[in-house]
């Protein structure tokens, strides 16, 4: 059997940290680390031989929405960059076909110069295709499943393709976000978008780009921490809870936005967590609403 010490992979390296790869700039080192930008036959054939030797595998796009411990991750690390967009005629089910490692902002800005409307909302967010289909991903009241037709998935029994429906989309949540096994790799997004003036849709971007630089920190950060609860607002609750401004030694509960947490460049993953289950625990003691998590916990914690 061929592990993944016997691969001549370039991109295939051991025990490197994660911490430049994701979006608060935290996180431990990961026993195998792969960047995937040749090709998806490529990743296929590292990830499938992972599996094989029983090493667990853990993708990341732009490292958004993931918090990996300070002890890192005891498997694969995939950082994901085979980014390609495909528009198609008015023949097919759908006129976008993406890999998953394409970036949401370029993909926002191509829909936009071929007169594609439906991700406008995607301009500021700092994720990948990948990621925003298993998390459905959104903003400004859209989202990733308004536009999904087909996804196409490579599972350790091989390539595998799930409808729309078959994806099971909730506010943030899919079939394959819930899975337990984690044995999945997205390698591609079948989308379908309605067409609009080019100049409209830059417009609508514009705004939104403008209204996220207004309402929303910059620097390290993994944006939304907490899932809005049904008729409310995490960020009104945190807020409320008076919790704006509160730090846990280098991770500061956000002044610009309370469902925020920054990262002032001395932070570990140690003391994120520790500011989540505080702002947590106050805010259902105060409020008396238990935050549920938008990000995902990676490593041993």
């Amino acid at each position: 059997m061929i592990s993944l010490a016997d691969l001549k992979i370039d991109n295939l390296q051991q025990n490197i940290s994660l911490a430049k790869y994701t979006a608060s700039r935290l996180g431990g080192s990961a026993d195998w680390f792969y960047m995937a930008k040749n090709s998806i036959e490529e990743l296929t054939q590292v990830v499938q031989t992972a599996w094989s030797e029983g090493i667990p595998v853990r993708v990341l796009g732009g490292g958004a929405n993931v918090l990996v411990s300070d002890k890192g991750f005891r498997g694969l690390v995939v950082v994901n960059r085979i980014a390609n967009i495909d528009f198609m005629d008015e023949q097919n089910d759908y006129n976008v076909l993406a890999t998953s490692g394409t970036g949401l902002l370029r993909l926002a800005r191509e829909c936009m110069s071929h007169g594609i409307t439906g991700m406008e909302w995607a301009v500021g967010v700092p994720g990948t295709v990948g990621g925003a289909v298993v998390n459905n991903a959104g903003a400004h009241g859209d989202d990733m499943s308004a536009s999904v037709v087909e996804i196409t998935v490579l599972e350790k029994t091989g390539i595998k393709h799930y409808s729309h429906s078959q994806m099971q989309y909730d506010y943030r949540e899919s079939m394959l976000k819930t899975r337990n096994d984690r044995q999945f790799v997205v390698l591609q997004a079948h989308l379908n978008l309605p067409y609009d003036d080019p100049e409209a849709i830059k417009a609508r971007m514009e705004e939104f780009n403008a209204y996220r630089k207004r309402t929303q920190p910059p620097g390290a950060t993994l944006g939304s921490i907490f899932k809005n609860p049904d008729g409310d607002y995490a960020g009104r609750l945190i807020q409320e809870s008076g919790l704006k401004g509160y730090q846990v030694g280098g991770v500061e509960v956000s002044a610009k936005h309370a469902n925020f947490i920054v990262n002032h460049g001395t932070a570990t993953a140690s003391d994120y967590y520790a500011l989540i289950q505080t702002v947590q625990a106050t805010v259902l003691a105060k409020q008396g609403i238990e935050l549920e998590l938008e990000i995902e916990l990676v490593g041993e914690w």
